[in-house]
């Protein structure tokens, strides 16, 4: 992978989408927009961005029954970013697709890089 004005490229040559607008820092850590599938064949984070809607894809095999999507988000989210549980949670949309997950005690840039290698491999 390259980077080209701070963009990046794969093997492929194509730029991926800038998905850091899918990022907001405040005061506790950086929250993150979600779209989340629930019921998916395999969990997935990231899973694809969607420009339009500026959310990273979550795909999660729980389904979206009595908040066992919502706790299987936190799981894989904190798994990836190779945090504690305990420090990610639903800050909106616990009862939609769309979901801003706080992960506290982490500041943008360091969770833009974490999402950016993931994405990379």
């Amino acid at each position: 992978m390259c980077v080209n004005a701070g963009r990046h490229f794969p093997a492929g040559g194509a730029p991926m989408p800038d998905i850091a607008d899918a990022l907001f820092e405040d005061l506790r850590g950086t929250v993150i927009t979600l779209e989340v599938t629930a019921g998916a064949k395999y969990d997935s984070f990231p899973a694809g961005y969607n420009m339009w809607r500026k959310t990273i894809g979550c795909r999660v095999t729980a389904p979206a029954v009595e908040g066992k999507a919502n706790r299987a988000v936190i799981t894989l989210v904190s798994e990836k970013l190779a945090v504690p549980p305990a420090t990610v949670s639903i800050q909106s949309g616990a009862t939609s697709s769309q979901k801003r997950v706080l992960v506290r005690g982490m500041k943008k840039k360091d969770l833009l890089d974490w999402l950016n290698d993931i994405s990379a491999v």
